[in-house]
């Protein structure tokens, strides 16, 4: 739901006739974008990356995680937030998330091993996890806690930036989050040990980074530098975030206002922590019965988030089977280090999960979306509810100017 327009390609325009391409130098797009970003988030540091999945491999890096180590994922994320737990050497723990669609606090209490050196709350669809809840928990066991806010740019909790909370956080800028510059990511700190090692692995072994401390000793890293054109896009997006957050905030308060009384009838908005902060990327609703989430879903463009591929673990293929690097000796799963870590996962082991993300329907929000068009489908969502809760027959309304959903976006797996 980015907007793109004469900004982003005039800043494009002046990066290339500027001749600089690459991101070090005096005055770079680069190194504004992250200073600019760094005052938006309130945060000490920022670097950017390539891509999301290499912001969150930098910060597990950066806090020295590796082989012999467990991280706590949530079931339902994409697949980027275990992929890079194994990227480093370590095991990821799946453990359940809540009727807010994020990890549940009480789930990672209990999951909490000998081994247990992190948990990674994600931040999906852009609502903000139970922060206050999880940081409790990880200082009661002394646990690092990385905000995989790759979908959340621009949210909030309780007053402070999504990303900002825990020791360290990492975004995307992927092409279908709120700011983009087609494939980027950031990881963000305010711990300055922590932030010289995410941007030794990003460099690699920070040989451009300036103002580098003679004492720090680099280590060889995967090179995930951005590009200038990267920054100069990132830094006309980030002129207009608040105003996308704005308008999404505005188009879900309206949907939601004016579906309220559906909730009498078991038509249910989804909980959401801090919703005043919320990015409103979607509007999610619950129904008692995953049936109901089918049917609504039929009749009304939309998408159940039991469906969304790759951001639930029952499809993350290569996790479960184990598969964790192209070379056997590489391979996390395979490692002495690893043998006394929970290496074994099974498709039914977060069952209460699976039980919630199909019963939740999710109705993507778009700042280009015109009044007309929000109250169309406030129309629609009624209808189809009230169908699908038994309070009217199919043939009682008729869905109007429905338009599909990109499902694309969602990375959906159509199965025979």
């Amino acid at each position: 739901m980015y907007v793109i327009g004469e900004k982003e390609i005039e800043a494009v325009t002046e990066a290339i006739r500027s001749g600089k391409l690459f991101r070090y130098g005096v005055g770079n797009q680069c190194e504004t974008f992250e200073r600019r970003y760094a005052e938006f988030l309130g945060v000490q540091h920022v670097s950017l990356t390539s891509s999301g999945t290499n912001a969150l491999t930098a910060a597990i890096t950066a806090m020295g995680i590796g082989p012999g180590d467990e991280v706590l994922v949530p079931a339902h994320t994409y697949m980027a937030t275990p992929i890079a737990v194994v990227s480093a050497g370590a095991i990821p723990v799946i453990v359940d998330i809540d009727e807010s669609i994020t990890i549940s606090p009480e789930a990672v209490d209990d999951a909490v091993g000998p081994r247990t050196r992190a948990v990674i709350p994600v931040h999906m669809w852009g609502a903000a996890c139970d922060m206050d809840s999880i940081m409790a928990v990880a200082q009661k066991h002394n646990l690092f806690v990385l905000e995989d806010a790759c979908q959340a740019v621009g949210g909030g909790y309780e007053g402070r930036k999504l990303g900002s909370l825990g020791h360290m956080g990492a975004f995307s800028f992927n092409y279908y989050k709120n700011m983009t510059c087609g494939e980027g990511g950031a990881v963000v700190t305010n711990d300055p040990a922590l932030d010289r090692r995410a941007k030794c692995f990003i460099d690699p072994c920070h040989f451009y980074w300036t103002g580098r401390d003679e004492d720090f000793k680099p280590f060889c890293a995967s090179g995930s530098r951005a590009s200038e054109l990267e920054g100069a896009v990132l830094n006309a997006q980030l002129d207009h975030i608040a105003d996308t957050i704005d308008s999404l905030r505005s188009e879900k308060q309206q949907i939601l206002a004016a579906t309220r009384h559906l909730a009498d009838f078991g038509f249910c908005p989804s909980p959401i922590h801090s919703p005043d902060h919320d990015c409103a990327t979607q509007v999610m609703y619950s129904f008692s019965a995953a049936e109901s989430a089918r049917q609504f879903v039929d009749l009304f463009p939309s998408v159940i988030a039991g469906t969304t591929g790759r951001h639930n673990y029952t499809e993350w293929d290569q996790i479960l089977i184990g598969a964790g690097a192209a070379h056997p000796a590489m391979n996390p799963y395979e490692m002495e280090a690893n043998r006394e870590c929970r290496r074994s996962y099974a498709e039914d082991m977060c069952a209460g999960s699976l039980d919630i993300l199909n019963r939740t329907v999710m109705i993507p929000t778009d700042p280009r979306h015109t009044p007309q068009e929000i109250s169309q489908m406030i129309q629609n969502i009624e209808a189809a509810a009230m169908v699908c809760v038994g309070k009217a027959a199919p043939d009682d309304f008729v869905i109007t100017n429905a338009v599909p959903v990109d499902t694309q976006k969602f990375d959906v797996q159509i199965k025979e």
